[in-house]
Formats: structure tokens, sequence, C-alpha cells
């Protein structure tokens, strides 16, 4: 009698077995048929214009695991990554996809997406990177997006996303990166932000933004990149701000914020490679601090109010790729020749691709030691600097020149032909000077010229046949001097 129980037990027992073990399969092979057909459905919705379909691959009768741009996990029964990211990819997405629940990575950054983000993207709870950057996406942010509490990376930047940032955001406990730059918000900036202390990147910048800049965001103390550049933005800096001993990157710029800048930023922030407040109301000199930051890379305070002489220590930035400090009132006081010192100190910035101080009266003459800055320098602006005597020759030596404006100063003297050896030129403004002579032949050897401005000098004779030459020439200005001659035939 118990052996025959204990057959039957046993018996009862492997039915149950493999009824669990057909159950788990048939419910793993449901699972991986969901994601297929949140798949199939969201490639129903997309077209490309580009020249590879990724989405032709994505054959129904084939396991999703196989499709381009679909990662499985290691039991090839879920979907939990999908990329693809820079295939011109055109279309909504669809809301299905909220169906993929144990999606972890979601990359469509790069393409031409359109429409808004569906609401059922809130259900992919075990998400933790949505880069959805440089697409067409319009409407506001979806209400649950909040819910993605596992979520690392929250990229949306150049879309077209509306409406206010949400104030739960701070329910994204994991955040490390959030951007939501080049996109039409509205409304102020959360406060609550701050309450994310895992956050390293807020980057809010490109938007319609109002309001004041919070003082709580100085509690995020691993913050790395706060940029809130081209907004609405209004009143002082929070002082607390420029305690953040975290930031590598400050960018403020093109807003209407006001203030003295404290002399000390750079001994605050002593991690910074980037400090970018151009446009705005800013008062005070520049702080010298910034001198002493040996690893610096860009220093832009262009159309501020700016005042006094450029301080010590401009020499000793190797890393340096941006200088601009134009549209201030920076000047030349007693022995200093503040034109001079510039140009001198920044030929230790073997790296500086981009010089700016035009709109400040520094005055005095351009030093032969121009011909030592960078031969990567691409972008030189010096106008409207009070500038006077000759070109020195030596410029030709910046090989790398493919824009430089001299404009509405006091120079003087002949256009030195060697200025024919700056191949890269694409942009050479001179206007407004009391240049003389005739005009340089060799400048029609300059084939990347697209502008050229001359005009309101003292130049004299024909214009150079050689000036036929110019192959991708937009607009030139030779008016208000002396020409003589003819229109060279070939301009037709």
């Amino acid at each position: 009698m118990s052996s025959s129980f204990s057959l039957q037990f046993a018996l009862v027992l492997f039915i149950l077995y493999f009824k669990c073990l057909f159950i788990s399969i048939e419910s793993q092979a449901s699972s991986l048929v969901t994601d297929k057909e949140a798949l199939l459905s969201f490639k129903s919705q997309i077209t490309t214009s580009g020249p590879l379909n990724p989405l032709s691959q994505w054959d129904q009768n084939l396991s999703p695991c196989n499709w381009t741009g679909i990662v499985c996990d290691s039991r090839r029964t879920r979907v939990v990554a999908l990329n693809l990211s820079g295939f011109h990819l055109e279309g909504s997405i669809s809301s299905h996809i909220g169906n993929m629940s144990f999606l972890s990575s979601l990359q469509l950054q790069e393409n031409q997406l359109s429409g808004p983000l569906p609401d059922q993207m809130g259900n992919l709870f075990r998400l933790r990177d949505l880069n959805l950057s440089q697409n067409s996406l319009n409407g506001v942010l979806p209400s649950n997006i909040s819910k993605l509490t596992e979520l690392r990376v929250l990229d949306l930047t150049t879309n077209r996303i509306t409406g206010a940032i949400p104030t739960d955001l701070d329910r994204l406990v994991n955040l490390q990166v959030l951007n939501l730059g080049r996109n039409l918000f509205i409304g102020t900036i959360p406060a609550s932000i701050a309450n994310i202390s895992s956050l390293d990147t807020l980057s809010l910048g490109t938007n319609n933004l109002t309001g004041t800049i919070p003082t709580e965001l100085s509690r995020l103390g691993k913050l790395t990149v706060l940029d809130l550049t081209i907004n609405h933005l209004t009143g002082t800096v929070p002082s607390s701000i420029y305690n953040m001993s975290s930031l590598v990157v400050l960018a403020l710029a093109s807003n209407n914020l006001w203030g003295r800048l404290p002399y000390d930023v750079g001994v605050t922030l002593p991690n910074l490679l980037v400090f970018n407040f151009c446009f705005n109301q800013f008062t005070g000199g520049i702080p010298g601090s910034l001198h002493n930051l040996t690893n610096i890379k860009v220093i832009r305070m262009a159309q501020n109010r700016l005042v006094g002489t450029v301080p010590p220590g401009l020499g000793n930035l190797p890393f340096l790729e941006m200088y601009n400090i134009g549209y201030n009132t920076i000047v030349s006081t007693g022995d200093d020749d503040g034109l001079q010192y510039i140009i001198t100190s920044l030929t230790n910035s073997s790296r500086l691709k981009f010089l700016a101080f035009d709109g400040n009266p520094l005055g005095g003459e351009i030093p032969e030691s121009i011909g030592n800055l960078s031969k990567v320098l691409g972008i030189l602006y010096m106008g409207q600097s009070r500038i006077s005597g000759n070109i020195p020759p030596s410029i030709s030596q910046l090989s790398g020149l493919t824009l430089l404006n001299l404009s509405y100063n006091s120079i003087s003297g002949e256009i030195p032909p060697e200025m024919g050896k700056l191949v890269e030129l694409q942009v050479l403004d001179l206007a407004r000077n009391q240049i003389s002579g005739r005009i340089p032949s060799n400048l029609g050897d300059l084939q990347q010229l697209n502008r050229v401005d001359l005009s309101g000098n003292q130049l004299v004779g024909q214009i150079p046949s050689s000036f036929q030459n110019f192959q991708r020439l937009l607009s030139m200005d030779l008016s208000h001097n002396r020409l003589n001659g003819s229109i060279p035939k070939g301009f037709s």
C-alpha cells in the first residue's frame, strides 16, 4: 500500500514539474513575443531616408534577438536594449514600446523622429539609459516619466519639447545626466532638481526658461557640468554657485544676469575647464584667478560690462582653446600695452583656436609676435580696438586662420603680400582703416575666401585680375577707396 502511494506521489510530482517547466517556457516565450510585437509596432510607424535601413532586417519569422539594434538578456528571453542611433529614422515612437518592460537602454538619438513621447514610456521601470537627442520630438514630457526611478541618463537634447520642466523629476534618485537643452521648455528651473544628489550633468541651455537661478542647485555636490546658456534668466548668480568646487563646466551665457564677478572664482572653482559668461550684464574686472587655472580650456566673457585691464597670468594657460573678452571696456593703462600683452602672452597657448578681444579700447600696434600664436588658431577678432600701425608680415605664419577681422581701427600702411599665404582664410575684414597702397594680387590665391571687405580705406590702383579666380565668393566690398580701372571680366 505504501509502495503504491509513493509511486503515485512521485508520478504527481513528475507531472507537476513538467507542467511548471512548460508554463515557465511558455511564459518566457510569451514575454519575448510581447517584445517582438512591440518592436513590430515600432517598425510600422518608421521609415528611413538613409542609405541603411536596419528595420529591413527585422524578420518576423526570426527571433528579435537576431535583429539589428536589439540586445537580449543572456537567456534570450527578453529584449533589454534598443539602439538605432544615427540611422535617419523618420516617424513617431509607438506607444507599444511601453510593453517592453525589461528594457534597460533605449537609444534613438540622431534621427528625424517626430511627434510626442508616448505616456506608456513611463512603464519602462527598468530603464537606465534614455537617449532621444537630436530628433524633432514635440509635445510635453510625459507626466509619469518620474516613475523611471532607475534612470541614470535622460538625454532629450535638440528636440522641440515644450511645457514646463516637471517639478517631480527629483524622484529620479539615481539620475546622473539630465540633458534637456535645445528645446522649447518654458517656466522656471525647478529647485527640486537639487534633491537629485547623484546628478553629474545638468544641461538646460537654449530654451525659454525664465526666473532666477535657484540657490538650491549649489547642493549638488557631484555636479561637474552646469549649462544654463541661452535662456531668459535674470538676477544675480547665487554666491553659493561659485563655491561648487566640483564644477568643470560653468556656462551661463546669453541670459540677463548681472552682478560683479568674484575675483577669486578660479580659487573657489579649482577644477574649472570651461567658463562661459558671454552676453550678460556682469560688471567688475576680469577675474585674475581664472588665469591661475593652468588646465582651463575656455574663457568667454564677451558682451558684458567689464572694465579694467587684462590681469597677469595669461601666459600660464597652455591648454587654452578659446579666449573671448570682446565688447567690454578693457583698456591699457600706464606703460602697459594691453594689445601686445595679450598677443605675446597667448603665444604660450599652443592649442588656441579662437581669440577675440574686439570692441575694447586697447590701442597700440600689432606686435610681430602675432606670428607666434597657435598654428591651429582659426578665428581672430581684433576689430574696433583702436589699433594703429601696420599689419606685420608675420601674420602670414597663422596658417590655420579661417577668419581675420581687423575692421574699424586706425591701421595704416599697405596690406602685406605675405597674407596671400593664408590659404585657409574664408573671411577677410579690413574695413574702415587707413590702409593705403595697392591690393596685393596674390590675395587671389586664397581660394577659400567667401567674404572680403576692404571698404573705407585709401587703396589705389586696379582690382587685381586674380580676384576673378575666387570660386566661393559670396560678398566683396571694395567701396570708399581710390580704386580705378575696370572690373575684371571673370567676375561674371
